[in-house]
């Protein structure tokens, strides 16, 4: 059973930075891909960035130049950097893997919210 756990979450002024992380009970590498998603209240969850085990990585247009996504393989861990956070930002953000073979496996999934 895979475990993914995310940690980092929090409180920050808009125009500010958190990052988030994300770490899994298995090598990161043992997934085709890992990404971040979040979920505004009364909203869907809709993905915000993704890294592929090559490396490759996309983002959601809304966070394009604001946020990174990068992974510290020997600590099996993926992380989401966000900057000039923005009070829509507010969100709770969750890691998923992605296998061909199998359903996603989800984290608990961590509240972010920007103030204005």
């Amino acid at each position: 059973q895979v475990q993914l756990v995310e940690s980092g979450g929090g409180l920050v002024q808009a125009g500010g930075s958190l990052r988030v992380s994300c770490v899994a009970s298995v090598s990161v590498l043992s997934f085709s891909a890992i990404a971040w998603y979040r979920q505004a209240p009364g909203k869907q969850r809709n993905l915000v960035a993704r890294i592929t085990n090559g490396g490759m990585t996309n983002y959601a247009a809304s966070v394009k130049g604001r946020f990174t996504i990068s992974r510290e393989i020997r600590k099996n861990t993926v992380y989401l950097e966000m900057n000039s956070l923005k009070p829509e930002d507010t969100a709770v953000y969750y890691c998923a893997s992605e296998r061909s073979y199998e359903p996603p496996y989800w984290g608990q999934g961590i509240q972010v919210t920007v103030s204005s």
